[in-house]
């Protein structure tokens, strides 16, 4: 199943001339970082705060600034 993702895929052609090949951009990488980077930064601060409210003990990053 691995090999088939991996191998080369053919060019593709639409009246005679190649299309390029599909590639990761800029944009993808940033609605990426949105849809699986901002939901975990989310969840890490709600849990900081959490063991901040129930054991009195700062553990997050904004400690560091207070």
């Amino acid at each position: 199943m691995l090999k088939k993702f991996l191998e080369k895929r053919h060019a593709q052609t639409v009246m005679g001339y190649k299309l390029k090949e599909p590639r990761p951009t800029w944009l993808a990488g940033f609605w990426a970082a949105v849809y699986f980077g901002l939901p975990f930064f989310l969840l890490t601060v709600l849990l900081d705060i959490a063991i901040e409210w129930f054991s009195g003990k700062c553990y997050g990053l904004w400690c560091y600034f207070q």
